[in-house]
């Protein structure tokens, strides 16, 4: 399908991408459209690569040729504009020059997510958008299989996590816990080891990890701030920490998934 110029802000056509930033009609809300919305050409490129079926796409010109290989025979509507009329529609300048939308599939089931995984984050409470963007990323940089998301996550198809984790959480499969804590014990009658990350004493530093849990590990991860719950910790095989120096008795959550992540991979 070839470009078609879109000149009237009003177009029916790219109603998909309309009013971004009006909260209560974002089309990437769950209870909305529910779409899925890629931004700039590293993201956008993702998308096409990934199992999210691509409805349109919305960009300049120039963006369009810089996606020529990932476009090429893709049969969706490629709906071009300047930099102003897209900003008009999108409801704020756009630096990143494109966007995607797709709707969402079937979601993944748990049995999908760990089947052949052999680390998984599982995780608690992880509400910040940002966070959780940056989480996904971490764990597709750093060789985790999966991520599991138990009461209190986002959504990690909001249109922030997406951009934020650069299109990683389209790529690294995730599914939800709907029995908590009890489907940490299905994890365990999987053969995972469920290693709960706290600061408090006693627990065992990260890099003796590997000792009490050789094989198939799942690393659990509460929110920033308040951290795990004691249900979850309760559920937990083991309780674990970063060495930290006194005074110091936490870290970002993207930040401290990635440090474990890290040890995993280089302990394995």
């Amino acid at each position: 399908m070839g470009v078609i110029h879109i000149d009237d802000i009003d177009d029916p056509r790219v109603d998909d991408f309309r009013d971004l930033s009006t909260a209560d009609r974002r089309p990437d809300r769950p209870g909305g459209k529910g779409l899925v919305i890629a931004e700039g050409t590293v993201v956008v490129s993702r998308l096409l690569a990934s199992r999210y079926p691509v409805r349109a796409l919305l960009g300049v010109e120039r963006r369009f040729a810089e996606l020529a290989d990932d476009l090429a025979g893709l049969d969706v509507p490629r709906y071009a504009a300047s930099a102003e009329t897209m900003a008009d529609i999108v409801g704020f300048h756009l630096n990143r020059g494109v966007l995607a939308v797709a709707d969402r599939p079937a979601p993944l089931t748990v049995f999908d997510v760990v089947e052949g995984a052999g680390t998984i984050a599982v995780l608690e409470g992880v509400g910040d958008h940002e966070n959780l963007g940056a989480l996904f990323r971490n764990a597709a940089a750093l060789g985790v299989d999966g991520v599991l998301l138990g009461p209190g996550c986002s959504d990690p198809l909001y249109r922030r996590s997406v951009r934020v984790s650069m299109g990683h959480v389209l790529r690294v499969p995730f599914g939800h816990l709907a029995d908590w804590p009890g489907g940490l014990d299905d994890l365990k009658a999987r053969g995972f080891a469920v290693a709960a990350f706290t600061p408090r004493p006693g627990s065992i530093p990260l890099r003796d990890l590997r000792a009490h849990v050789p094989g198939r590990v799942a690393l659990l991860f509460g929110a920033e701030g308040p951290g795990l719950t004691e249900t979850a910790l309760a559920a937990a095989d083991h309780a674990v920490r970063i060495p930290m120096p006194a005074g110091v008795d936490s870290l970002n959550i993207a930040t401290a998934a990635a440090v474990a992540f890290y040890e995993l991979a280089r302990a394995d």
